[in-house]
This record gives structure tokens, C-alpha cells and sequence, in this order.
């Protein structure tokens, strides 16, 4: 059990270590460009507050947290007085990203210890985090004891079909035997979660689902580059469809 825990251990600091190199190159081909960014991750950000406002109006003393803020996360364009993001590479995004980590106060902390009293917050985020983490139930966990009972939640995660969740398993037993060949997509990831998995996240924790939905049918009408053998399996299959659910803390 301990060479399992270790081996888990290892993929995250690996999904952690490739997740920063790759914004490092990007922060240095956005330099002088960053417009472009910023107009999406604003549009995604009203994205997210409109489906929390169709649930109720968010106040202007409201207090929001995004855990697994990363690089261009959902607080820095949420428009809340009280933002506050949470992530393992903080100090380096406010490094590389300037533009816009000073929005929202940040804290280099992970998920599954945030560093917060408990019912801190009024609203948090957690936007395609979980799956690069140590452990998905945990940051739940932990989200559930700093919300308020009657705070809301918005999550979502990437979802695949069950032969990723297979393959990604495969891969993990390898690399924890040592074997250095390394599956990029997989290197990334601590799991790869299906579509019924997700939701199993949520299991006996006070979360009252008020809406759930998938991208699946949409994902897989997306057109594929078939650059290599991989690209040929999404034609057959489906691969990074997201799950996003609103749940209130009861």
C-alpha cells in the first residue's frame, strides 16, 4: 500500500512539474499578446457566474475561492470583491501572469489542505482541478468544510470513456515499477474519471446536486486531427468531455 501511495504521490508531483514548464513556454509566447487570453477566460468566468446566478443572485460581499486557481483561473475575471485563489504553483503564476493574478489574492497551498477556517467561504470554484491532484475526494472534502452550509459549489472535471481510466491505470502500475516511459496525456493526470466516477466524488458529503450536465454527445462530434495512433482511438471513443455540476452545501 505504501508503494502505491508513493506511486501516486510521484504522478502528481510529475502532473505538477510538466503543468509548470508548460506555462512557462506559454507566458513567453502570449508575451505582449495576452488579449486574447484575457477575453476568453473572462467569457468562460460570466460562463460560470451565470449558471451560480441562475441558482441565486451573487452578492457583492460574497466570499469566493477557487481552489486550483492555476494560470488563468475563473476568480481573476469573477468580478468578486473577496477572490481568493488557491493553488500549489501560486507564486510562480504571479510571476509568469501579471496581468491578471493580481485580481484576486492567491496562496500557494494544495487542495486536500486549504489553508482556511472552517465556513470561510460563501462560493467556491473548482474548475478541471481535481484530476491532476493527489486526491480528487479529498479536495472535496476540504472544500466542504470551508463553504457555508447554504454556500454554493461549482465543479467540473474532465470525463473519458472507461478505456482511458483502463489505460491510465496501466500506466500508473508501470511508472510506479519504474519503468521511465512516459504516455503524455497520462503524465499529466493522477486519473482519468469517467463519466459515472465524477459525480461518485460527491458521495456522502452535505452537497445537494441542483444541476449536472455533460458535454459528451458534443465531444463527440468534435473534429479529430489524426496525427498519431491516439488521435485515431478518439474517433471511436471520447476523451476530455467535461462534467460540471452546481451543488449546495446543506
Amino acid at each position: 500500500m505504501a508503494a502505491l501511495r508513493t506511486g501516486l504521490e510521484r504522478r502528481a508531483e510529475r502532473a505538477l512539474e510538466r503543468q509548470l514548464n508548460y506555462q512557462r513556454e506559454k507566458a513567453r509566447a502570449l508575451a505582449g499578446n495576452e488579449a486574447d487570453t484575457v477575453a476568453r477566460r473572462k467569457e468562460r468566468s460570466l460562463e460560470v457566474r451565470s449558471k451560480l446566478e441562475s441558482v441565486r443572485a451573487i452578492r457583492e460581499d460574497d466570499r469566493v475561492l477557487e481552489v486550483g486557481c492555476g494560470a488563468h483561473g475563473l476568480i481573476f475575471f469573477f468580478g468578486a470583491r473577496d477572490a481568493v485563489g488557491v493553488d500549489p504553483l501560486a507564486d510562480h503564476y504571479a510571476k509568469l501572469f501579471p496581468q491578471w493574478q493580481n485580481q484576486a489574492r492567491t496562496i500557494a497551498a494544495s487542495g486536500e489542505k486549504l489553508p482556511f477556517p472552517d465556513s470561510s467561504f460563501d462560493i467556491v470554484l473548482c474548475d478541471n482541478v481535481v484530476d491532476h491532484a493527489l486526491s480528487p475526494r479529498k479536495i472535496l472534502e476540504e472544500i466542504a468544510r470551508v463553504l457555508v452550509p447554504g454556500g454554493l459549489f461549482y465543479f467540473s472535471v474532465s470525463v473519458h470513456h472507461p478505456f482511458y481510466h483502463l489505460a491510465a491505470s496501466v500506466h500508473a502500475g508501470w511508472r510506479a515499477l519504474g519503468i521511465p516511459f512516459e504516455i503524455t496525456p497520462f503524465a499529466d493526470h493522477t486519473v482519468h474519471l469517467t463519466r459515472s466516477a465524477a459525480p461518485r466524488l460527491f458521495d456522502g458529503l452535505p452537497f445537494r446536486m441542483l444541476k449536472e450536465e455533460d458535454d459528451i454527445a458534443e465531444t463527440r462530434r468534435r473534429p479529430v486531427q489524426t496525427r498519431h495512433p491516439g488521435d485515431w482511438l478518439k474517433l471511436l471513443l471520447f476523451k476530455n468531455a467535461r462534467y460540471e455540476a452546481v451543488a449546495l452545501k446543506e
